[in-house]
């Protein structure tokens, strides 16, 4: 639960930057969120769910 959030944290972090930079959109950034909200309902989302656990292993494992 801890990593989602963090995840989901970092992605709203990332597109209130680019908003503000002008880099994206309003339209692409409401795409970006309907393409996740699908893809959370196919059969694809616990593969991306351990993709994106794996790689949150990973990072957190690594030490300076």
């Amino acid at each position: 639960m801890a990593i989602s959030i963090s995840a989901v944290l970092l992605l709203l972090i990332l597109a209130v930057i680019f908003l503000r930079s002008g880099g994206l959109k309003v339209s692409h950034a409401l795409v970006c969120a309907l393409l996740g909200f699908l893809l959370a309902g196919t059969g694809l989302a616990p593969t991306i769910h351990s993709g994106i656990t794996a790689t949150a292993d990973i990072v957190g494992s690594l030490r300076p």
